[in-house]
């Protein structure tokens, strides 16, 4: 490998290119090899600009994250943007790909820019819990305005090119990387363009000087659209800050601001969910090089709303699929979902009609098994009882090719006992979509007894090319999410018999920071599947454990949810906002009164413990049999399948967060007061007793 960052010079422009795979970040490599650069080129008597410019598949795409946590050595990026800025000659940053975070501030800090068309800039830190640290809140509204700096900085999300152009932060779209760039140096030497250096704007943050209600607005927006995150309110008053200060004085206040975002719980808790998603991939036993079976086609079994989702994963990746159920009807049904799904998106401008068309055009419908002897892959989305499942598996095993891999989306059941009908038990795997398949981005990987290591490869790919994060999980009731949340609602029905109404239970986990809470989860679920899996494993419940019956009660007299418009509350057609019911309110009052309970007020605190902190003693289970890998790997499970606040950084990190032995002493006593259902992990105890940790080193 050559050097990280080299000046050459073309004609009369110098260039300076960083070559740090695979996404040039900000290494002390790269901020040294800039700056050294720099000073070659305005030494450089030939050259008359300078472009700055990035080998590979992008620009410079932020931070190096192996560098996180880590003392920062100088130069760090406020000296390289200072020392590009300061340069006598001008310079072009030269983007393509993507220049996110650090990448777009050094390029804020350049006199000018160029971008492919392709390229996309943006702040993401927001998402890492902090705000950028380089004079990114300070530079961008002096070049695209303080509304549009508002929206870039709080949402994190990059915008393309041609938006970035019709901002300013953009001088010109170029065609081709170095020919382009070269020909808009040239063009800045041949006009006399000055230096321009954004520090010194004003005229765009002068206009929100008399405009105060601009930033109440962006607060109250970001309250509510991103909820309990303090990360969007630190990058306002970050922006706030280039309004009302001098340059340098700002730059001081980012510097601090970024200094209490850094060294917060939330921060801690989004960089732990950001490594965490890049380690779920990492099994222990599946080397790097491992092969894997490519996927050129699929069929998905049962064209009901968790079938069609999954054959939706599908044809969003390219990849042909056959939706097959039992009859005519039951397909078309399942079509005419999968149609008004995409026709909603299109509706939205988040889709084209001719790549609706186009996915809607690879999904074919079929009733037979015969139409499926060729493909890749099957994933059976069937009713989930054993023994249908077991009976379809007999026949794709007969019908379907040798090398085909049968997958089943069961959320609970035996995968090794649906493997165990088939000849190819190697070749089955439980795959886990949550529902709605087509949006949420959970995918369990369910590794039976003889999964081969090629089959488990293969899934893992395939979560990547359908854009899901696959979770390797081993197999028992529940698997990792379903096991742990059914503590989860366990005690929201128990504290509804002690006291507590629907509406304060989920108001306190939402507050918390879930979407919703655990009754109003279980009524968008359905309360007949839980009904359905509580009934199953009535057989083998102990005489003598606490059970609650009002989810029973509610289902026996028809009210599944969302859907019968009845269960924990009543909703109106077409409208799925909760109103509490005073029929429930009755049936929690008659329950308390039958089993002898007083009913009490309950905290919002007690509510919370009562709820997340079973996920987090099943957690410590799951842990210590092996049916999780690491404690990241459940984080990552209820950030994107159960909705846990990412600001939280999932149970298993909010337990360290809070305090192991804080935790386990609280489990202690809800163990003392409620019985055997609050026994602790041995797990938790040990970690307790001896001051370690689940995910803090």
């Amino acid at each position: 490998m050559g050097q990280i960052v080299s000046y050459a010079r073309k004609g009369a422009i110098g260039f300076i290119t960083v070559d740090n795979p695979p996404v040039n970040a900000l290494s002390i490599g790269v901020r040294k090899g800039i700056v050294d650069c720099l000073a070659e080129g305005a030494a450089d008597t030939e050259a008359k600009a300078l472009v700055l410019i990035c080998a590979g598949r992008t620009f410079i795409a932020g931070a190096d994250i192996t560098e996180f946590n880590k003392p920062l050595e100088d130069p760090d990026l406020n000296a390289v943007i200072a020392a590009l800025e300061d340069c006598p000659k001008p310079v072009i940053a030269a983007i393509h790909g993507t220049a996110l975070g650090g990448g777009l501030e050094t390029a804020l800090g350049c006199h000018y820019r160029c971008a492919a068309p392709s390229a996309q800039v943006g702040l993401p830190e927001v998402k890492l819990g902090i705000i950028p640290g380089a004079g990114g809140t300070q530079r961008l509204p002096r070049i695209a305005g303080v509304q549009a700096a508002l929206e870039i900085i709080t949402s994190g999300d990059p915008i393309p090119a041609a938006k970035a152009h019709a901002l300013g932060i953009v001088d010109e779209i170029i065609d081709e990387k170095l020919e382009g760039a070269q020909a808009f140096a040239e063009k800045v030497v041949a006009e006399g363009r000055p230096l321009r250096r954004i520090r010194d704007l004003d005229d765009k943050v002068a206009e929100a000087r008399d405009n105060a209600a601009i930033f109440d607005e962006a607060r109250k927006a970001v309250a509510k659209s991103k909820r309990g995150f303090e990360a969007p309110q630190h990058g306002i008053n970050a922006i706030e800050a280039a309004v009302n200060l001098p340059f340098d004085l700002g730059l001081e206040r980012e510097r601090e601001i970024f200094g209490e975002a850094l060294f917060s719980t939330q921060s801690f808790a989004q960089r732990h969910i950001f490594f965490a998603e890049r380690q779920v991939s990492k099994i222990p036993d599946i080397p790097k090089d491992q092969s894997t079976l490519p996927i050129r086609s699929a069929a998905v079994i049962g064209a009901g709303t968790m079938g069609g989702g999954i054959a939706m994963n599908f044809a969003n990746a390219g990849i042909p699929v056959i939706l097959i159920d039992s009859t005519q009807e039951l397909v078309n049904k399942g079509l005419g979902v999968i149609k008004k799904n995409y026709a909603g998106t299109v509706a939205k401008g988040k889709l084209t009609q001719e790549k609706m068309d186009h996915r809607m055009g690879l999904i074919a419908p079929a009733l037979s098994f015969d139409a499926i002897k060729d493909v890749d892959i099957v994933v059976e989305a069937v009713f989930e009882e054993m023994d249908i499942k077991r009976e379809v598996f007999k026949k794709l095993d007969a019908i379907c090719k040798p090398e085909a891999i049968l997958a089943t989306n069961t959320s609970t059941l035996d995968v090794n006992e649906i493997a165990a009908v088939t000849k190819r038990p190697e070749k089955v795997i439980g795959l886990h979509f949550f529902s709605p398949a087509n949006v949420m981005k959970l995918l369990e990987i369910v590794r039976a007894e003889k999964t081969s290591k090629e089959t488990l490869a293969t899934a893992l790919a395939l979560a990547k090319t359908i854009k899901k994060v696959g979770v390797v999980v081993g197999v028992c009731d529940g698997f990792v999410g379903n096991r742990m949340v059914h503590g989860y609602v366990r005690e929201a029905m128990f504290l509804l018999e002690e006291g507590a109404l629907p509406q304060l239970v989920d108001k306190a986990l939402y507050d918390f920071g879930f979407p919703m809470g655990p009754l109003q989860m279980s009524d968008l679920a359905g309360l007949d599947v839980g009904w359905r899996i509580r009934k199953r494993q009535a057989a083998t419940r102990p005489k003598d454990e606490r059970y609650a019956e009002i989810g029973d009660l509610l289902c026996e007299q028809g009210r599944y949810g969302q859907k019968t418009l009845s269960g924990f509350y009543k909703y109106e057609p077409g409208n799925r906002n909760p109103i509490p019911d005073p029929e429930v309110e009755a049936m929690c009052i008659a329950e308390s009164a039958r089993k002898g309970i007083t009913r009490r007020a309950i905290s919002d605190e007690e509510i919370v413990k009562r709820c997340v902190y079973p996920l987090i003693n099943e957690g410590a289970r799951i842990l210590e049999e092996g049916i999780a890998l690491r404690a990241s790997d459940i984080d990552i499970i209820y950030i994107y399948g159960y909705g846990f606040p990412v600001f939280r950084g999932g149970p298993m990190f909010y337990a360290d967060s809070v305090g192991v032995e804080s935790v386990y002493n609280d489990i202690c006593a809800f163990h003392k007061e409620h019985g055997k259902l609050w026994e602790p992990a041995p797990l938790l105890e040990r970690m307790a007793k001896e001051g370690k940790t689940f995910t803090m080193g």
